[in-house]
C-alpha cells in the first residue's frame, strides 16, 4: 500500500546496516535489543529469529564480557538480521565484534575512554565498511559537560554526541548514526530537535528505560511520535521492560499510526459505553488476536451503537454497528445483512481472510 504519512521527512544522510539502509529516503525500521545472556549463543539466536518474525529490521546485542565476544560469530552467522554490538567501557569488545561480522556498532561516548581508543574502533569499522553508532544517554553524560550544565539537558546531550562526531569526522570517519535518549519524554524530544535543527546525520530515536509495557508504550508512543510527527527520525526502537517482541509490536504500530508504514489489518472499535447491547470487548480483543501477522491492508470497524456505529462501519473495508444482540454488517460502505452476535468474529474473520 502507498504510504499515507502526512509529515515530511527531513532529509538526511544515510548509511547501511547489512542489507538495511537508514536515513535518506529509507523506510523508517524498527529495531530491538537481545534480552539473553550474549554468550548462551543458541538461546540469543532464537530469540534473533523470534523478534525477526515479529518485523524486527536490526537487532542489538549487549557485548559486556569476553563470552559474550566470544559468542558473537555465531550470532552474526545465524542471525537473519542485521546484528548491533552494543558497547560500554571496554573497546576492545567493539574491535571483537567487528571482527566477528557485526553490521554496526553502538559505543556510548561518555563510557568507551579515550580518543585512542575510539580512533581504534573507527578505524577497524572504517576496514570493514560498517557504521557507527553514537548512543548518548542523559544518565552518562561525560563529567565535564554534566559539570557545565549541572544536569542533563538537551543541550548537553547535544553538545556530547557533536563532540563525539568531530572526533570520528577528525579521524576520517563519517559513517554515523546519532541517539540522545533520555528517560525524560521531554528532554528527548528537545534534545533531538536540537540534533535534526543543527546536523542532517540520521537519527536513531528512543525513550531509553521508559519502563514496563503500560508506561514504556505510552512514554515511547508519546516520544518518538512526537518527533516522527516533525519529520524528525530514520530509525525506532521502544524500550520495555518487557520481550522484545513487544518492542516491535509497539514500534511498528507507532509507525503504522502515523502512515509510515504500511498498514496491516487495522482495527477501529469503540469505546463501549452505557449504550452497548453486546459483549463488543472480548469480541474485539479475540479479533485483534486471530488477525495479528496478516499483511492484508483492511480497514475493520467495530462500533457498539447507532451513535457513530454506522458512520465509522461505512467508512471501514468492513465493518459492524451493533444494536440489542446483533449487528449490521457493512462491506465497503453498503449494508450486506444483519449478523447474530455470537457470529460477529467469525464472520469478520472470514472476510478479512477472503476481502480483494
Amino acid at each position: 500500500m502507498e504510504n499515507t504519512s502526512f509529515f515530511q521527512r527531513k532529509p538526511t544522510k544515510q548509511v547501511k546496516v547489512g542489507n538495511i539502509k537508514i536515513g535518506g529516503d529509507a523506510p523508517i525500521s524498527v529495531q530491538t535489543m537481545t534480552k539473553t545472556k550474549t554468550a548462551d549463543a543458541k538461546s540469543t539466536i532464537e530469540q534473533i529469529i523470534s523478534v525477526a518474525n515479529e518485523g524486527a529490521d536490526i537487532v542489538r546485542v549487549t557485548v559486556n564480557d569476553d563470552r559474550a565476544a566470544e559468542a558473537m560469530s555465531e550470532i552474526c552467522r545465524n542471525s537473519p538480521i542485521p546484528v548491533v554490538a552494543d558497547i560500554h567501557f571496554n573497546h576492545l569488545y567493539a574491535i571483537k565484534s567487528i571482527e566477528a561480522g557485526v553490521a554496526k556498532v553502538r559505543i556510548n561516548p561518555g563510557n568507551i575512554g579515550s580518543k585512542d581508543r575510539i580512533k581504534q574502533v573507527l578505524d577497524a569499522a572504517k576496514d570493514k565498511g560498517i557504521p557507527i553508532r553514537i548512543g548518548v544517554n542523559s544518565g552518562s553524560l561525560e563529567k565535564d559537560i554534566l559539570n557545565k550544565y549541572g544536569h542533563p539537558t538537551a543541550e548537553a546531550l547535544f553538545e556530547s554526541a557533536i563532540r563525539h562526531v568531530n572526533i570520528a569526522n577528525d579521524f576520517g570517519f563519517d559513517d554515523i548514526v546519532i541517539a540522545v535518549k533520555s528517560t525524560n519524554v521531554p528532554l528527548m524530544i528537545a534534545a533531538y530537535r536540537l540534533l535534526s535543527e543543527k546536523t542532517d546525520y540520521p537519527l536513531h530515536l528512543g525513550v531509553t528505560e521508559a519502563g514496563t509495557f503500560m508506561s514504556g508504550t505510552i512514554k515511547s508512543s508519546i516520544g518518538i511520535g512526537a518527533l516522527l510527527s516533525a519529520g524528525i527520525g530514520d530509525t525506532i526502537r521502544v524500550s520495555l521492560t518487557d520481550v522484545p517482541e513487544k518492542e516491535i509490536e509497539i514500534g511498528r504500530e507507532i509507525l503504522r499510526s502515523l502512515g509510515l508504514m504500511p498498514r496491516s489489518v487495522e482495527i477501529i472499535s469503540c469505546p463501549t459505553c452505557g449504550r452497548l447491547q453486546v459483549d463488543l470487548i472480548p469480541i474485539a480483543q479475540a479479533l485483534e488476536k486471530r488477525v495479528k501477522g496478516l499483511t492484508k491492508p483492511v480497514k475493520v470497524a467495530l462500533m457498539g451503537c447507532a451513535v457513530n456505529g454506522p458512520g465509522e462501519a461505512r467508512e471501514a473495508d468492513l465493518g459492524v454497528a451493533c444494536g440489542n444482540g446483533e449487528a449490521l454488517f457493512f462491506k465497503r460502505g453498503e449494508i450486506v445483512g444483519k449478523i447474530p452476535e455470537d457470529k460477529i468474529l467469525d464472520i469478520l474473520y472470514d472476510e478479512i481472510i477472503n476481502f480483494e
